[in-house]
């Protein structure tokens, strides 16, 4: 009786606590949306920030606001907090995913090539914009940049993980080589493209390989949206594979895993995401990395329950860095990267020397 009773108080255990912890962060993430939709340089309540949504759907509540008010709120406020939202959930579940398909807690997307690939590939694009005009004007500012960009990461990836196929299957520590390998060939091509740069290029480069939100629309909501959308959606399925997969491939794979199928739709799931959003906010760093470090803090090694609050803390710290960014300082704006860095890179450095003596191990 004993032996049938522990499992079952285990079930409710696991369920409740991941239960409990999306609940939390999806409150926490709400209450973030409002105040940054909110904030700026016109103060809209946080009482007229939910009038103004819920009065799209049908319902009225007797809050007071201006009809300007409202075209700040849609047009420029809220397209920019759910850019956040999605960049930061594709970044931080990736990372999760990653570091996972890796068995590594210092593994994030950048080790495969997808920053390197799309900054490559956007930087090319900003020295040689002056001879693409025939592309067309605004349509290419707009759409043909961030495809390209968007397909020189996949490109890059796709280049990783066949080198890494050995034996028809993806060999997990030569993909790490060829992704050091590959992210040093593209640095190397990123500088030869900055040292022929004009001034202006020169500037405009800076600033996206430091990260900025500031360009958000809702045609980049909805460009990035399916990209983050069907990661966000199916990577949790593969949670329980996941945690086998923790054990090794081969225990993984007589546990019934088909760990090259995994290995495949984990990389592409990721890349997805993270390239997506670097198309249209350049490098944002460390999200994908400390997101799950902070994440495994409080739900543990569960997958089930990493994945789902990876996403989740990730559209959270995003959101709060761009708040941060576009108030410290205004009416001027950081670029958001260099918030994500800095509160990123102490948090970081204390939970390896925390854990150093688990990874030493």
């Amino acid at each position: 009786m004993k032996q049938q009773a522990r499992p079952a108080a285990y079930l409710t255990i696991t369920a409740f606590t991941r239960l409990g912890s999306i609940s939390i962060l999806s409150i926490l993430l709400l209450l973030v949306i409002i105040i940054a939709t909110g904030t700026g340089a016109m103060h809209i309540s946080p009482a007229q920030v939910v009038a103004i949504l819920l009065e799209r759907a049908g319902i009225r509540l007797p809050v007071a606001y201006p009809e300007h008010m409202v075209a700040v709120l849609w047009m420029i406020r809220l397209p920019r907090v759910i850019l956040a939202v999605l960049i930061g959930a594709g970044l931080g579940i990736s990372g999760a995913a990653l570091q996972g398909l890796f068995r590594n807690p210092l593994a994030d997307p950048a080790l495969i090539g997808v920053s390197a690939g799309a900054s490559l590939t956007a930087v090319v694009l900003i020295v040689l914009q002056p001879w693409l005009h025939f592309a067309g004007g605004n349509m290419w500012q707009s759409y043909l940049q961030n495809i390209i960009t968007f397909a020189g990461a996949m490109i890059t990836v796709w280049t990783v993980f066949r080198m890494s196929v050995y034996g028809n299957r993806a060999v997990i520590s030569i993909m790490l080589l060829c992704g050091i390998a590959i992210n040093a060939l593209c640095g190397a091509f990123t500088g030869l493209m900055t040292f022929i740069a004009d001034n202006e290029q020169l500037r405009n480069i800076t600033f996206w390989t430091l990260g900025s939100l500031g360009g958000a629309s809702w045609q980049t909501v909805l460009a990035v949206l399916p990209f983050v959308g069907l990661p966000v959606l199916l990577l949790p399925g593969m949670a329980p594979a996941l945690n086998v997969f923790a054990l090794g491939e081969q225990e993984a794979m007589h546990s019934g895993v088909k760990v090259n199928k995994l290995k495949t739709q984990l990389i592409i799931y990721a890349t997805m995401a993270v390239a997506a959003g670097v198309a249209v906010a350049g490098i944002i760093s460390f999200i994908g990395l400390v997101v799950p470090h902070i994440t495994r803090q409080f739900t543990g090694p569960d997958h089930r329950v990493l994945i789902p609050c990876s996403a989740l803390a990730g559209a959270l710290l995003l959101t709060v860095a761009d708040l941060i960014c576009r108030t410290i300082i205004a009416p001027a704006e950081l670029p958001v990267g260099i918030i994500t860095a800095i509160t990123g890179t102490p948090f970081f450095i204390w939970l390896i020397l925390k854990d150093k003596r688990v990874i030493a191990v």
